[in-house]
């Protein structure tokens, strides 16, 4: 049998054996402590688990709504179509939260595109304080989670995340340049 070619990782090192418990048959299934996909996975449904149920408490904010405020702040005029795109959530849900912040006075819709259909949405000086207030909490929680680890070694892990999510994008579209 042909071995993968070496920038092809083997299936073995995501795998465990675990028993049948009807057959009693050993049979491989996905390791969930050496399966990076599970423990992303795991890691992001966790976050944006625990982060939502705080800005909840804290600030009446669904987990669409906070992470709206910080795409409003970092790309003010941004549409409710490209903040779909981006925060990757659906744009309903999107067009919901951003009507919403508006209703509490965090954001505003602006004028309408040159395509008649789409507005840009921007923060309210009540929004920027929401922001700051909101940014200051995530940067202390961010600190807590990546307590222990190095400068170079959070640098790795964005260069990787990124690796992984172009790779994803490249999955996505059904684009494969490594042949």
């Amino acid at each position: 049998m042909a071995s993968p070619p070496a920038d092809i990782l083997p299936s073995t090192m995501f795998l465990s054996e675990v028993e049948d418990e009807q057959t009693g048959k050993l049979m491989q299934t996905i390791s969930l402590s050496r399966s990076p996909l599970a423990l992303l996975s795991f890691a992001a449904n966790r976050f944006t688990g625990a982060a939502a149920a705080y800005f909840q408490e804290q600030n009446d904010l669904g987990s669409v709504d906070w992470r709206m405020l910080f795409i409003l702040a970092q790309q003010p005029g941004i549409t409710a179509a490209r903040a779909s795109e981006t925060i990757v959530v659906d744009k309903g849900s999107v067009s919901r939260c951003l009507h919403r912040l508006a209703k509490r006075k965090l954001a505003f819709a602006g004028e309408l595109h040159a395509n008649g259909r789409s507005r840009g949405w921007h923060l309210t000086e009540s929004g920027r304080d929401m922001h700051n207030a909101i940014l200051h909490v995530a940067l202390e929680k961010q600190q807590q989670l990546l307590h222990g680890f190095a400068p170079a070694e959070v640098e790795q892990l964005c260069t990787l995340i990124q690796r992984f999510l172009d790779n994803l994008e490249a999955v996505e579209t059904g684009a494969d340049d490594r042949g």
